[in-house]
This record gives C-alpha cells, structure tokens and sequence, in this order.
C-alpha cells in the first residue's frame, strides 16, 4: 500500500537529507526503490554513522546539517557517478560547505508550492486506487500550513513562494441564488483541498505576518469548472462570475490549470487552443487585467481517459494566438516521473538525442517558432526526480530548457511540500552542472552563477512585477526572517521528511 515517505523511513530506521526515491505528488502511482536508491540510501546511513561518532553529535543533529546534505550529495556520486559538486571535507566541516555554498547567496522564488490545508487529497480515494487494493493513511498534520510555513521559510532559503493550486472548484451560488462565502464554497473534502479563497487568504497571512510580500497565490478557475450539462456548453455566466471574483476580489496572481481534469463535471477536459472553449477565458481574463497562467503539463499517468490533454502540444497554437499573455509550463511537460515503469520503457528515452517523451514536444514548439517569447519552462519535480534517479538525463532537462527557450525562460520550482523542506534540491541546483562531454555532444552551455540567479529568481520576479531591491532590503527586518533565526538560535532543524507517497516495503 502507499504512505507517506516520512512514515516508511521512520519504519526503516532512515533519516536522510534528501528523498532516498521518487516520491509521488499523487499524479502518478509510486514505484519501489530499485537497487542503486537502496544503495545510496545505505550509503548515507553509513557515512552519518561515522561521522556523528567522529564529531561527537547525534545521527539526527548532523543529517540534519550542511554535513549531512553533503553526505548525501557524495553518496549519490559514489552510486551513480561524479555528477554533483561536493567534496569530502564539507561532510566533516559545517564551515567548508558554508564558504563554497553560501546562505542568501540567491533570492529563490518558488512558483510551484503546496500544502492541502490539512486535508488529505480526493485521489486518495478514488475508485482506481481502491480496485488496485491501495489503503492511503490521512496525514493532516504534515500537509498543514503550520508545517508548510516551518518546510518552505525556516528550513530552506526559498525567499518568496506561490501557492500553487490544485484541481478544484467553487460553487459560486446556493439553490436561491444566494452568494456563497467561504467554507460554504467548497463542500466535501475535495472542495476543501486547496479553493482559491483559501489561498488567498494564507497568502495574505504569510505577508501580513512578514511585513512585507513573501508569497503569492493561484486561481484555480478553468474553462470547463462551470457546465450547463443540460444543454452541453459552458456556463459562461458563472464562469465569468467566478474569474471576477478571484481577480478582483481574491486578487489571485496567475491562474492554475490543469486541463486533463473535470472539476465541472462537463465530461472532458480542455486544450489550451480550443477557440471555442478557452479562448474567451483568455479574453475575459485580460480584460481583468491578468495575464498569467500556470500550466500543468506532463505527470498526467493517473488519468486514463483525459491524460492526454497534458500533452504539451495545445501550447504551440495557443502562446501565438495569444503573444500577450504568459505561459508557464510546469514540470517542464515531462510525461513520466522515474518512479514510473513506463519511464524506462523503450523509446521513452533516447540517449542519443537527449530527448524524452512529451519533453521534447515543447522543446520542438520553440525550435519551430523561434520568435515565441512568452512561454517559460518550470522544472518542479521534473529537476529534482531526474536528480535522484537519472542525473545524465536531469543534464538534458536543463541542458534543453536553456538551450531552445533561453535561461531566462526557465523557473524555479519544486512542487514541495510532496518533497518535504526544499533545501536539499536548492542545495543541488548550486552544486548542479552540465558534463563537459554533454555540452560538447549537444551544445549545451555550462550554467554560470549568473544563470543560476535567473533560474532561482530573477526570472520569476520579472513576469510577476515583484521589485527585487525593495524584497531585498526588507528580508533582514521582516518578521518571518526573525521567526527563523529565533528558530534556529533555538535549535531548529529539517525534520528530512518527505511527505509525498512511496509504496510500502513489502
């Protein structure tokens, strides 16, 4: 059965800086370790054993240090190759990994950042999974916000964060016609997840508290959420209603979609250049004044009659009929997570080329139309899955990105919460790097700090409007920035806990 990472590894005794296998964010069904996870999982249980004793601390103390992530990073060296930058000393020294690797060195936004306010997600209960004889524990607690405010600010360098959504709708009037508020908005456990309103009003906490802007928020409103299912077409009265409120209102930052989902009940999905369908939410949404949407493409496995709509094919038509608006596609439109037994069938892969599947669809809308400028490739789940799995291939992930869109059409993010604190996939895109060998077999660009810093940020800030000076010279004082070092002064640690799905040990 699955549960959550972090109760498998307390069974099992592990307690790793880093996920030790591909964890699900309940897109797509996880697998067992495979022989070279459990390899590096024992590694660095051996390497934290000697080297707690050597520096007279506990096993929990040092993995939860610099120390520890570098253990990590070398034990995942040692099994799959010299991929990472790391050296030894910085496993025995917390000041060698301070000075190559320091703190605040990039002002990190997150544009891809979950929790499920403490409730756990409706594809937990699905029909699918019960067939397939999966029981799913409830976990409240670790996908709280209480806790995603401790993973995402005070146990990781992420500056700023948006509150991504996930598939859901709001009923927008009771049977009377009366306007709903709040909770009566979202009844059941899967109008409950994550709403808009919801995200809105947790954003505005996590500014409020900070002083000053820390985070942003999602819509989770799409073209099929609002269906007349008597006659078949789109409720486009309601629909508009419920753009206008989470603009004007709710004063959402971008919209999330996920078009091989059906919240509406309309018996489809959507494509991003349906002119019928979608292209009057683009039209209703400019005229709002929003021009953002967040795109989920790829992880679609779960799906099997809408999973083709993930498809990142519907970009090409939609990102040129619509030049002003921005697409941010997330995952970077990878199909398949290493996790998934179709990642290693034949043909999903080709090493000779680089490319995998659905990937290098968007990669190809780019090189035939050059010109596009307003599409961005986010790299949630997609960088930090490859870099556990298959590090040569997470090379051409970033290697492509930057090479057919430009490093600054490329995003941060990380889909956590599923992956528990993000530090240690921030940690590894410091210490990432293109081989010399791939650069020169396929014209990558080795990343400079420069690179990085737009990756990290930069880049990000740019399509939200976000005034980096101004974030900047607010960090020291803010209050979250002192909650954390209080929180730290007081021995405050990564809990090395990640809380997306693994299948049990059987």
């Amino acid at each position: 059965m699955w549960v959550p990472k972090w109760q498998r590894d307390r069974a099992q005794g592990v307690d790793s800086p880093m996920p030790t296998q591909v964890v699900s964010n309940e897109e797509f069904i996880p697998r067992p370790q495979n022989a070279a996870q459990q390899q590096v999982e024992r590694l660095i249980g051996q390497m934290a054993d000697d080297n707690s004793r050597k520096l007279g601390i506990d096993r929990r103390t040092y993995l939860a240090s610099s120390m520890g992530l570098a253990a990590a990073f070398l034990a995942q060296n040692r099994v799959y190759g010299n991929y990472w930058d790391v050296a030894e000393d910085e496993t025995l020294e917390p000041k060698a990994a301070e000075e190559k690797w320091p703190k605040g060195e990039y002002f990190i936004i997150d544009v891809q950042a979950h929790f499920t306010n403490g409730l756990p997600l409706g594809i937990r209960g699905a029909e699918f999974f019960r067939n397939m004889g999966f029981k799913l524990k409830e976990d409240p607690e670790s996908y709280s916000f209480q806790n995603f405010l401790k993973e995402m600010y005070f146990d990781s360098e992420t500056s700023m964060l948006v509150i991504s959504g996930v598939p859901g709708k709001e009923i927008t009037r009771d049977a009377a016609g009366k306007v709903l508020e709040r909770e009566a908005r979202t009844p059941g456990i899967e109008g409950k997840i994550l709403p808009s309103w919801v995200m809105a009003e947790r954003r505005q906490e996590i500014n409020q508290l900070a002083g000053c802007q820390r985070a942003l928020a999602q819509g989770n409103c799409a073209p099929n959420h609002y269906w007349d299912r008597k006659n078949n077409v789109p409720d486009q009265a309601a629909l508009f209603e419920q753009m206008e409120r989470e603009v004007k209102l709710y004063k959402i930052d971008s919209w999330k979609w996920y078009c091989h989902t059906d919240p509406g009940r309309s018996g489809n999905g959507f494509k991003l250049d349906d002119e019928k369908l979608t292209y009057p939410f683009y039209e209703q949404s400019k005229r709002l004044g929003l021009k953002i949407f967040s795109v989920h493409k790829g992880y679609a496995s779960q799906s099997r009659t809408l999973g083709h709509l993930a498809n990142p094919a519907d970009v090409e038509k939609a990102a040129k009929d619509h030049p002003d608006i921005t697409f941010i596609i997330y995952h970077s439109a990878m199909k398949h997570g290493p996790g998934e037994p179709q990642f290693t069938e034949k043909g999903y892969f080709d090493p000779t080329t680089g490319d995998f599947a659905w990937h290098d669809v968007l990669m190809k809308i780019k090189q035939r139309n050059p010109d596009i400028d307003n599409v961005y490739c986010e790299i949630g789940s997609a960088f930090g899955s490859l870099a556990i799995a298959h590090p040569e291939m997470c090379m051409h992930l970033i290697g492509k990105n930057v090479k057919y869109y430009g490093v600054d059409h490329v995003l941060w993010g990380t889909d956590c919460l599923w992956w528990g604190s993000p530090q240690w996939v921030i940690d590894l895109m410091k210490r990432f790097q293109i081989s010399d060998e791939l650069c020169e077999k396929f014209g990558y660009s080795k990343l400079t700090k420069d690179d990085k810093a737009k990756i990290f940020g930069l880049n990000a800030a740019k399509i939200y409007g976000i005034d980096l000076q101004a974030q900047r010279n607010a960090l020291p004082d803010d209050a979250l920035s002192k909650l954390k070092m209080t929180y730290l002064e007081n021995g405050g640690m990564r809990d090395n806990a990640a809380y997306g799905w693994v299948r049990q040990n059987v």
